[in-house]
Formats: structure tokens, sequence, C-alpha cells
């Protein structure tokens, strides 16, 4: 491939990347460039191949509470089985995506892209120049130190093994040791998950976790909390023996044959070269104004998880700041992002929803709240489903009577958050929701009762 010239060069095929190339493409010169198979985390790596798991998860586990089901002991997931249908979604992106950009017009240049001025690329011997740059690159796995540290897997590779072994350690107590280790679980595995600090999923209501964690260990998952790994050594059988230590300076050794990495994520800035184009960045990624350009090179946008704009690191975050780039690209620097409420779900099976403020963030903001909470494994909606765990709390500001924040945890959790974010998002109240005769019976239409 010869060196190019084009108006756009976009580092990332993810949802920010790619929205930027689909809505400059008719009047700009695009290059897009991709270090790994094009088409993105959240469809190859991230979101959709993990739902499909988890939809998976969600059905046997219902099919094996459900009073009336028709086998007569328990079943596991058939993993390979399961990763067969996964692929069924994976495989064809990266055709799909060469194809879509190709009929768009955009110049799909695949290697490692890296600055060598403010403007200028190399990507593995081509050198394309811009006039403007779109770093979209993501993130990835925050790098762990420890003394066998090459031992322990990523998200991308649990996602794609081939067996799954009998003994799983989950580092970190975040979104991707909880979805992994319910579906592991309910694939036949002994999960154990380990936080360093004093409680996990710091970013949800500390009530409905704790609920949550109650019903994961009776999931035959261990959540151990201020514990912190602090090797890996191989063995024979099992693989491995992962030591680690709690809050008291007390050590164990667990037998395991697989380790986890779900310790966070970090902006992926590391081979980009950042300092030859004059692009501040920190620990949040790429420092950014309102218009989402870098605020030491100009000429430099960023997207996604690897932008510093305080969005949360979403697709559909990225989606907008690339829906918001393109403008900018197109018509000036004078659009910002809206992020209204986003709502968030940890993909557990049950799975738990926020959306705004929890009780605890209200209150130290000095707000008169009330808070509506409650239990609802024994509301028709959800007995109907078997499921023993599900409740909810919703923050609700006394004086106007609108909504702060939403936390649902249950079978319908991932759906119903929407409706409350769309009502928060709008300004209405708890009693302007109430009022709303929603479709019946559905699960959504428990929210007349929870207000």
């Amino acid at each position: 491939m010869t060196d190019q010239n084009v108006d756009i060069a976009i580092l990332g095929t993810g949802p920010a990347g790619s929205r930027v190339a689909s809505l400059c493409a008719d009047t700009q010169s695009v290059a897009l460039i991709e270090s790994r198979a094009p088409g993105g985390t959240c469809a190859l790596r991230g979101c959709n191949p993990k739902k499909v798991l988890v939809r998976a998860a969600e059905l046997n586990d219902w099919m094996n509470r459900a009073p009336f089901r028709a086998v007569a002991a328990k079943e596991a997931l058939c993993w390979q089985e399961l990763q067969r249908f996964k692929r069924e979604f994976v495989e064809p992106v990266p055709a799909k995506t060469r194809r879509r950009l190709k009929k768009q017009g955009v110049a799909l240049i695949e290697g490692t892209g890296r600055f060598m001025d403010p403007t200028t690329l190399e990507v593995d011997g081509v050198t394309v120049r811009a006039r403007n740059v779109v770093v979209a690159t993501g993130a990835c796995p925050v790098p762990l130190s420890m003394p066998g540290a090459e031992h322990i897997i990523s998200s991308d590779d649990f996602l794609n093994l081939s067996e799954l072994p009998r003994r799983i350690l989950f580092v970190g107590g975040g979104f991707i040791s909880f979805e992994f280790a319910h579906i592991a679980a309910r694939a036949g595995a002994e999960c154990t998950i380990i936080d360093r600090g004093p409680r996990p999923l710091r970013r949800f209501d500390e009530e409905l976790v704790a609920r949550l964690v109650d019903y994961t260990a009776s999931l035959s998952v261990a959540v151990q909390s201020d514990t912190t790994l602090e090797s890996v050594r191989p063995r024979g059988n099992p693989l491995f023996e992962a030591k680690v230590t709690d809050a008291s300076g007390v050590s164990q050794f667990l037998e395991v044959d697989l380790v986890v990495h779900g310790a966070g994520r970090v902006p992926d800035v590391k081979d980009l070269a950042l300092d030859q184009a004059g692009v501040q960045w920190g620990p949040a990624g790429i420092a950014v104004n309102g218009y989402q350009q870098s605020v030491s090179n100009p000429r430099v946008y960023a997207a996604g998880d690897v932008a510093d704009t305080g969005g949360a690191m979403l697709s559909p975050v990225a989606n907008q700041e690339g829906r918001i780039i393109a403008k900018n690209l197109l018509e000036g620097p004078t659009h910002t992002a809206d992020y209204g409420v986003v709502p968030t779900v940890l993909y557990t099976v049950p799975p738990l929803a926020a959306v705004g403020m929890t009780v605890a963030e209200a209150r130290a903001q000095g707000r008169s709240v009330r808070v509506l909470e409650g239990d609802r494994s024994g509301w028709a909606s959800m007995r109907k489903l078997s499921a023993p765990c599900s409740a909810y709390r919703i923050v609700v500001e006394e004086k106007s009577d609108r909504l702060l924040g939403a936390h649902l945890l249950g079978p319908d959790a991932a759906e119903t958050i929407n409706l409350l974010a769309l009502a928060m998002k709008f300004g209405h109240t708890a009693k302007e929701v109430k009022s709303v005769l929603f479709a019946f019976p559905t699960c959504s239409s428990d929210v007349r009762s929870m207000l």
C-alpha cells in the first residue's frame, strides 16, 4: 500500500471511529486504521459476544429454577456448543465491516498506527497524512505486575476458550469478573472472585450489590473482598497456585486451573506515540475540550474509552461522541455532547442496572430525598419467572418529586431501567411516571408499584 493523504484519519473501528467514518465519508476522504480485526471491541470482544453467553446463561438459569421444568436434574451449559453459537455472531463481523467501509468509500488500513507529527501517522511502513486525526482506540486491561502475571489471561482470551477449566480465579470485583463468573458457574466451573477493595461493584447501589453477592455465593461462586493477588505459580494439576492476601496480612494459596484478568481497563494509548503529536494524556485518557479536541493539539480529536470526557466507558457514549466529532469536523468545532442520563447494566444472571445517583451520592450532595425500595421476589411478575433475587431502590427528590436515581436487580432490570432513564432525561416526576398505564402483565408495569 502506498502513502496516503486524506482529510480525516481515524484510529479504531469500534462504535466511535466507525460512526465518524460513516458520517463524514460522503464529503471527506477518510482512512480508518485498525491494528486488529476490523469491527471493534464491542462487536468482536466485548458487549455482543458476551451477551450471547449471558443469554444462554439466563435460559439455563430459568429452566433449572422453573418449578414446571421437564428435566429431572439440573443441567449445565455445554461450553463447546455455546462457543459455536457465539461464533455465528462474531466471525462475520470483520468481513461485513470491510464490505461496509468499501461501499462508503472509506480506506481501511490494517496495521498499528503511530503518530509521527501532529497530523501524520505511520502504519506499518505506510505514511498517512491527514488534516485531522480522530483517536478512538478504546481501552485495554490494566497492566498487572505481580510475579506470574504472564499466566493471567484477558477477557478476550476467556471469550475464546475452547474448553472451560474446572477451577477459575477472577481477579478484580468489577463487571468482567462477575459477568464471566455467572456464565462459567452455569457451565459447571468452580469460581472465585477476589477484590482488593472493601466491596465489589462500587459503581452500583451498596444494598443491591450485597443482595447480588449473596445470590452469587449460592451459585458456588466465592467472593472475597479486601483480598489481593500476590503471585501466580505454575504447577501440574491443578495448573496454577495463586497466592492471595487479605487486609490483615493473612495469605492463602488457591489451587486453580485458570486465572482471568477482571481488574479493570484503561485507555489504550500505549502504542500511539502521542508525544510525537503534542497530545496531552493522563490516566483517564486523552485530555480534550468540550468539542472533544485535544487540549494541546486541536487537529486531533478523541472519542470513546480513550478520551477523558467524563463520560462512562460504554458503547452508547462512544457512539454519541463519534456523532459529535463528525459534526465538528464537518461544521466546525461548535457541538458538544449531551450525555443526559446514561444507564449502566451489569449482565450477571440476574442483571443489576443503575441510572443516576445512588442514595449515598444524593445525600452526600445535601439533597433531601425519599428512598422507594423493596424486595420484588414475591411479586407476581417475578414468581412467574421463578426469580428469587429481585429488588429495587429509587431515589426521589422530596421537593420536586423528580427521580434522581434508579437501581434495579432482577431478570427485567436491563430493559426496565431504560424507562426510568427516559423519565429522568426529560424531568418527569415520580407522580407523572406512576400515572402511565403500562401494558399489563409485564415486568416494566411494576414501575408503578415501585413508585
